[in-house]
């Protein structure tokens, strides 16, 4: 299942695409892709991937929040496997923040999120979980938990006055530290 794991870019038709369910947590493929999916993540300084942006079709991401040059202000968290997650509840509050995308390099945008979610999901050793999260972990799972829907953060924008360049967003968290 897993080849090099090249990320999928805007216009690939698999990010448009609904993933489908895994059935097995414990088969070989898919604990390798998970793993696979760890190390890209940390290698491309994302916080969080999902397996259609590696063109795997399933319902599997990885949250992995923590400080990097792309997001230098991210809290810390061991990268965790959300297999076929849903979003069960939510917060009232919606927030924009900004967020990027390995799939859609070179562009930022403030995107509207829920502030609060609760998500249920199997995890990596095949257990099922709840939990609640906020704030910026919050905003990463609704962002991955999208990709599984065939849709990008660029779907959310309210304006294209939210869009900035990826140098633009980068001088803006410099002057801020």
């Amino acid at each position: 299942m897993t080849q090099s794991l090249e990320i999928a870019q805007l216009g690939n038709p698999i990010l448009r695409q609904l993933a489908q369910p895994i059935d097995n947590v414990q088969d070989e493929s898919i604990q390798k892709l998970i793993e696979a999916l760890k190390a890209k993540a940390v290698a491309a300084n994302g916080v969080g991937i999902a397996a259609p942006q590696v063109s795997q079709s399933c319902r599997l991401f990885i949250v992995a929040s923590r400080p990097n040059p792309r997001y230098p202000n991210a809290p810390t968290m061991e990268p965790t496997a959300m297999i076929n997650p849903q979003i069960v509840a939510h917060s009232d509050e919606v927030v924009k923040g900004w967020e990027g995308c390995l799939s859609i390099p070179g562009i930022r945008s403030l995107v509207p999120r829920y502030q609060a979610i609760e998500v249920e999901y199997t995890n990596q050793q095949g257990k099922p979980q709840r939990q609640q999260l906020t704030d910026f972990v919050a905003r990463i799972v609704q962002h991955e938990y999208d990709h599984l829907n065939g849709l990008v953060f660029l779907d959310r924008v309210e304006s294209t006055q939210d869009l900035i360049t990826e140098q633009e967003y980068k001088r803006r968290i410099d002057e801020q530290t």
